[in-house]
């Protein structure tokens, strides 16, 4: 007989858990959700109270088997699934599909796993909340009911295979937007102004002071005529103010933040940054993960105050009391820190160590005592003009937080010394040594990044802790985004130079517009959204879908019944979803650029089965009309953007290389990417480094020649008895090909001294052991 049964929703956890209780407890897993929606009809007949229709999948009917049977044999059971909605829902679940007797079953739940919280839990037990599971259960089916009618309108109209998202297809909104503004943006340059001047101490040493112009000159020409009135002008320190300033520590951190922080100190994407998380919490090094609240526990801030005081010193301590801002903070009662802060370091993978890491650097950060520093500004007169310089600089007084939270470089220590001022008087004439005027541009708004994407998600509203990374996932997932580097073009930009009293001009080059790691919209992610925006104006809607969380919130709280909210949603929408599947129209993205000037047809760009495609030519409407070619866009060209010119480049794929031992080499793209053909054989180009539009012969023969001589090394021996049986070198090392089947070589085996015999007794051995597949 068991005394105390507590399930939790992973493998990790309960393992955690266990190792903390002792014997009267057994710990067991369910393995996530054990119940999912009604595939037909998405499990709901909506009307007002209606009841959703749920089932145990098939991979989960024995896992349940098991629980009922470990139920059984319990006095009690202790759900101990997360603190969120998501873990309310699944504990609700588990007592519906268990059908748990609720005098000896009770509800447990804790942001950390240590012995102290779990031990604190069980004594503070609850019963399940219903309101919480409401939440959950409204999310699921609106989002289900959503993604169910809209995802069919879109595989008739547009391509198959798409689907569309309450919380998805806002954020791909966001990204099309920003990609817009973009193309649309237009650069402009103007002349930024920078002055070096001499200036000597009462020693006679000689330092120089850089100040910036506090006007930008839109022409060349007035940047020349400034330059020319500076040549004989005199240079006096007009002004000088100091001022205390300071910096003060970020907020521990919530899940966005540390998404956010990841992303930009660590390189990690949202969803590594979480799955690092999920092992940090279940491994019980963390609090919960999913937390939108930026408050410690007295606890926490108890050992943060020894910490500090103890490795730094009583000056370095300010314990603070965090107020968490976003509206609707539900997911935990904590932010996330380590559940030990004595602990600065952990046993894990490098990964876990540097998450781990920041999480207790910026813990341990907002608990201390804010940076102090001293801002000066000097203005500099310029006699016979208006302008003046203006120089800057800060001085760090106290390091403060910053001792802990930003590690110091090479790069910080020289930025530290170019904000030190040399010392100056009121009404001291300065000397210029150089003025320059450089032309610099305005730069299109920036691309998104997951973290910063994450920020606007958040800022809007829009989606909750728990539903950020996957939200990413699913839009790149899905293709409707990549997330991709984005190579810099080369651009000349003008430089005046003004050096004892003569300007000149010289012509510089600069690399611009190179991104990293970006959100781009991909040619059908577009095209969807267009049409989303279109037909379903109000999901897309940004203030819709942050209303819509705060509806859950108020279900959350007991103010808001959840099937009368889910009711009111589908009177309005379903209509909508009737009413598109008859009135729109199909979608391709088609755009007519032009006439092709060989042939004088259209040359048309627009969706593909398999891909943007750009076509000459239109479509046969018969077996005697001339059929269109078509060729594929190439990786960044968009449909909205793409010209004449750039789509005509297309086809003159494939193209001949040249002979090569008295064959033409001709190189193409196909099925599986771009080629060279060479007497009926093709040998692929290889991604990232050759082009099928620019690559010549000498590079074609040489990848020929290249995956000859892979082949040739690729089969160790042959059997003249047998002309079916080879023993090759493969991917995975040697093994034996014998009737289009592959059979491994014992290690121990040298694969050259085998001869008939053996390989037949491998094939034999190997076949004896193979299992019938399952049907």
């Amino acid at each position: 007989m068991i005394n105390n049964l507590i399930i939790v929703e992973s493998p990790a956890k309960a393992k955690t858990i266990e190792k903390f209780l002792g014997k009267d407890y057994h710990v067991s897993s369910s393995m996530g959700h054990i119940r999912d929606l009604e595939k037909k009809d998405f499990g709901i007949d909506i009307k007002d109270n209606f009841k959703p229709r749920y089932i145990v999948p098939e991979d989960k009917k024995k896992i349940v088997s098991e629980l009922k049977k470990l139920v059984g044999e319990s006095k009690t059971v202790w759900l101990a699934s997360d603190e969120d909605r998501e873990g309310e829902a699944i504990a609700w679940h588990l007592s519906e599909v268990l059908k748990l007797d609720s005098s000896r079953t009770r509800r447990i739940v804790f942001h950390e796993i240590t012995k102290e919280a779990i031990l604190d839990a069980i004594k503070n037990y609850r019963t399940i909340d219903h309101n919480l599971v409401d939440a959950q259960q409204a999310r699921r089916i609106l989002d289900r009911i959503v993604g169910f009618e809209i995802s069919p309108i879109l595989w008739r109209k547009i391509k198959p295979s798409l689907s569309a998202g309450r919380v998805q297809s806002v954020a791909v909104r966001l990204i099309v937007e920003r990609e817009r503004e973009i193309n649309d943006f237009v650069s402009t340059s103007s002349f930024k102004i920078t002055g070096r001047f001499i200036v000597k101490d009462k020693n006679g040493k000689i330092s120089e002071l850089e100040a910036e112009l506090s006007k930008k000159f839109a022409t060349k020409k007035e940047a020349l005529d400034f330059l020319n009135k500076c040549a004989k002008a005199k240079f006096t320190i007009k002004d000088i103010s100091t001022k205390p300033s300071k910096k003060s520590p970020s907020p521990p951190f919530t899940t966005s933040t540390l998404q956010q922080e990841a992303s930009r100190k660590l390189g990690y994407s949202v969803s590594q940054t979480m799955m690092i998380a999920q092992k940090l919490y279940e491994s019980g090094k963390i609090t919960y993960m999913r937390t939108d609240s930026v408050n410690l526990s007295q606890l926490a801030l108890n050992s943060a105050s020894k910490i500090i005081t103890s490795e730094f010193g009583k000056d370095y301590l300010n314990i603070k009391a965090y107020k968490t801002k976003t509206k609707g903070a539900q997911e935990a009662h904590e932010a996330i820190r380590p559940t030990y802060l004595d602990k600065d370091t952990i046993q894990g993978n490098n990964s876990e160590k540097k998450l781990y890491e920041l999480i207790w650097k910026r813990t341990i950060a907002s608990q201390m005592s804010d940076a102090q520093l001293e801002k000066t500004s000097i203005t500099i007169d310029i006699s016979g003009s208006e302008e003046r310089f203006i120089a800057s600089g800060e001085v760090l007084k106290f390091d403060g937080f910053l001792k802990v939270y930003f590690e110091s470089t090479d790069d910080e220590q020289e930025d530290e010394k170019q904000g030190l001022l040399p010392p100056l008087n009121i009404g001291e004439l300065l000397q210029y040594k150089t003025i320059d005027a450089v032309e610099r541009f305005t730069h299109y708004p920036p691309r998104y990044t997951e973290a910063s994407l994450v920020r606007k998600l958040e800022e809007l509203g829009i989606g909750r802790p728990s539903t950020y990374a996957p939200t990413i996932s699913t839009i790149q997932n899905r293709g409707y985004v990549l997330k991709t580097d984005k190579a810099g073009k080369a651009r000349d930009y003008t430089v005046l130079n003004l050096t004892n009293e003569k300007v000149t001009e010289s012509k510089k080059s600069e690399l611009y517009g190179s991104e990293k790691s970006k959100l781009f919209p991909d040619n059908i992610g577009m095209i969807v959204n267009d049409f989303l925006v279109e037909y379903f104006t109000e999901i897309l809607d940004y203030n819709f879908t942050a209303n819509v969380e705060k509806e859950f919130d108020e279900i959350a709280s007991g103010n808001r019944n959840w099937t009368e909210m889910i009711s009111g949603f589908y009177k309005k929408f379903h209509p909508t979803v009737e009413s598109t599947l008859k009135k729109s129209e199909p979608n391709k993205g088609e755009r007519i650029l032009g006439k092709d000037p060989a042939t004088g047809k259209p040359v048309i760009v627009k969706m593909g089965r398999y891909g943007a495609v750009a076509q000459i030519g239109e479509n046969a409407t018969d077996e005697k009309s001339e059929k269109p070619r078509f060729a594929s866009l190439r990786k960044g060209q968009n449909l909205e953007s793409i010209t004449l010119e750039e789509a005509l480049e297309l086809f003159k794929l494939p193209r001949s290389l040249g002979m090569f031992e008295e064959a033409e080499m001709v190189v193409g793209i196909g099925k599986f990417g771009p080629y060279v053909r060479h007497k009926s054989a093709f040998y692929s180009l290889k991604k990232g480094v050759d082009d099928p539009y620019l690559i010549e012969s000498d590079r074609a023969i040489e990848l020929i020649r290249e995956k000859r001589e892979i082949e040739k090394n690729k089969v160790i021996k042959e059997y003249k008895e047998e002309p079916g049986l080879k023993v090759l070198n493969g991917r995975w090392g040697p093994y034996i090909s014998f009737n289009k089947e592959n059979y491994k070589i014992p290690k121990n085996v040298d694969p050259a001294a085998l001869k008939l015999e053996d390989c037949m007794n491998i094939i034999k051995n190997s076949s004896d052991k193979k299992k019938p597949k399952k049907k």
